[in-house]
């Protein structure tokens, strides 16, 4: 969904690539920096594969690479930008470590929060967005989108400062 919001913005058109992805190709402004969006057409947990064999065919190595998942540990209107790490339980991280064989990736992690009670985490992620949450999910969407084109213009670092500065609000 994020992706689909940057693409939109920035008059991409996803196409389908040999890598099992839906790739769009744009620039975040007019002389600016060229940005790779792909949507691998696997299943999420096995989405490094797709990841892996698009940054060999783009020529990007690991550290240019931004992955845009769930997170369950940061609040559902929050976006935070993260470089390398753990997979901290996502299957679509680990499957692309793997993949990638490195962990030297940035991550923009969009906050789904916690589940509700004792909800099984798989359960909770493959539901649909309460009504309260389809009200805000277009802020988050867009917050996120804002995020990638900052990455992109300024680096990993300074994006990272900007976005995950506390909120005054």
């Amino acid at each position: 969904m994020v992706l689909d919001v940057l693409a939109d913005a920035l008059g991409a058109t996803f196409k389908t690539h040999k890598a099992r992805a839906m790739v769009a190709e744009a620039r975040v402004r007019p002389g600016g920096a060229k940005v790779i969006l792909a949507k691998p057409s696997s299943f999420m947990n096995l989405s490094g594969q797709p990841v892996a064999a698009l940054a060999s065919f783009y020529d990007i190595p690991p550290e240019r690479i931004v992955a845009v998942h769930d997170e369950l540990d940061i609040p559902f209107d929050d976006v935070r930008i993260k470089f390398a790490g753990g997979h901290g339980g996502h299957n679509g991280l680990r499957d692309m470590m793997a993949a990638l064989d490195s962990r030297d990736f940035v991550r923009l992690r969009v906050g789904i929060g916690r589940p509700p009670g004792r909800q099984d985490a798989a359960e909770f992620v493959l539901r649909n967005f309460s009504s309260a949450e389809r009200k805000v999910l277009p802020h988050v969407l867009q917050s996120a989108s804002d995020a990638i084109v900052s990455i992109a213009d300024e680096g990993y670092l300074a994006a990272q400062q900007r976005v995950n500065a506390p909120r005054l609000d």
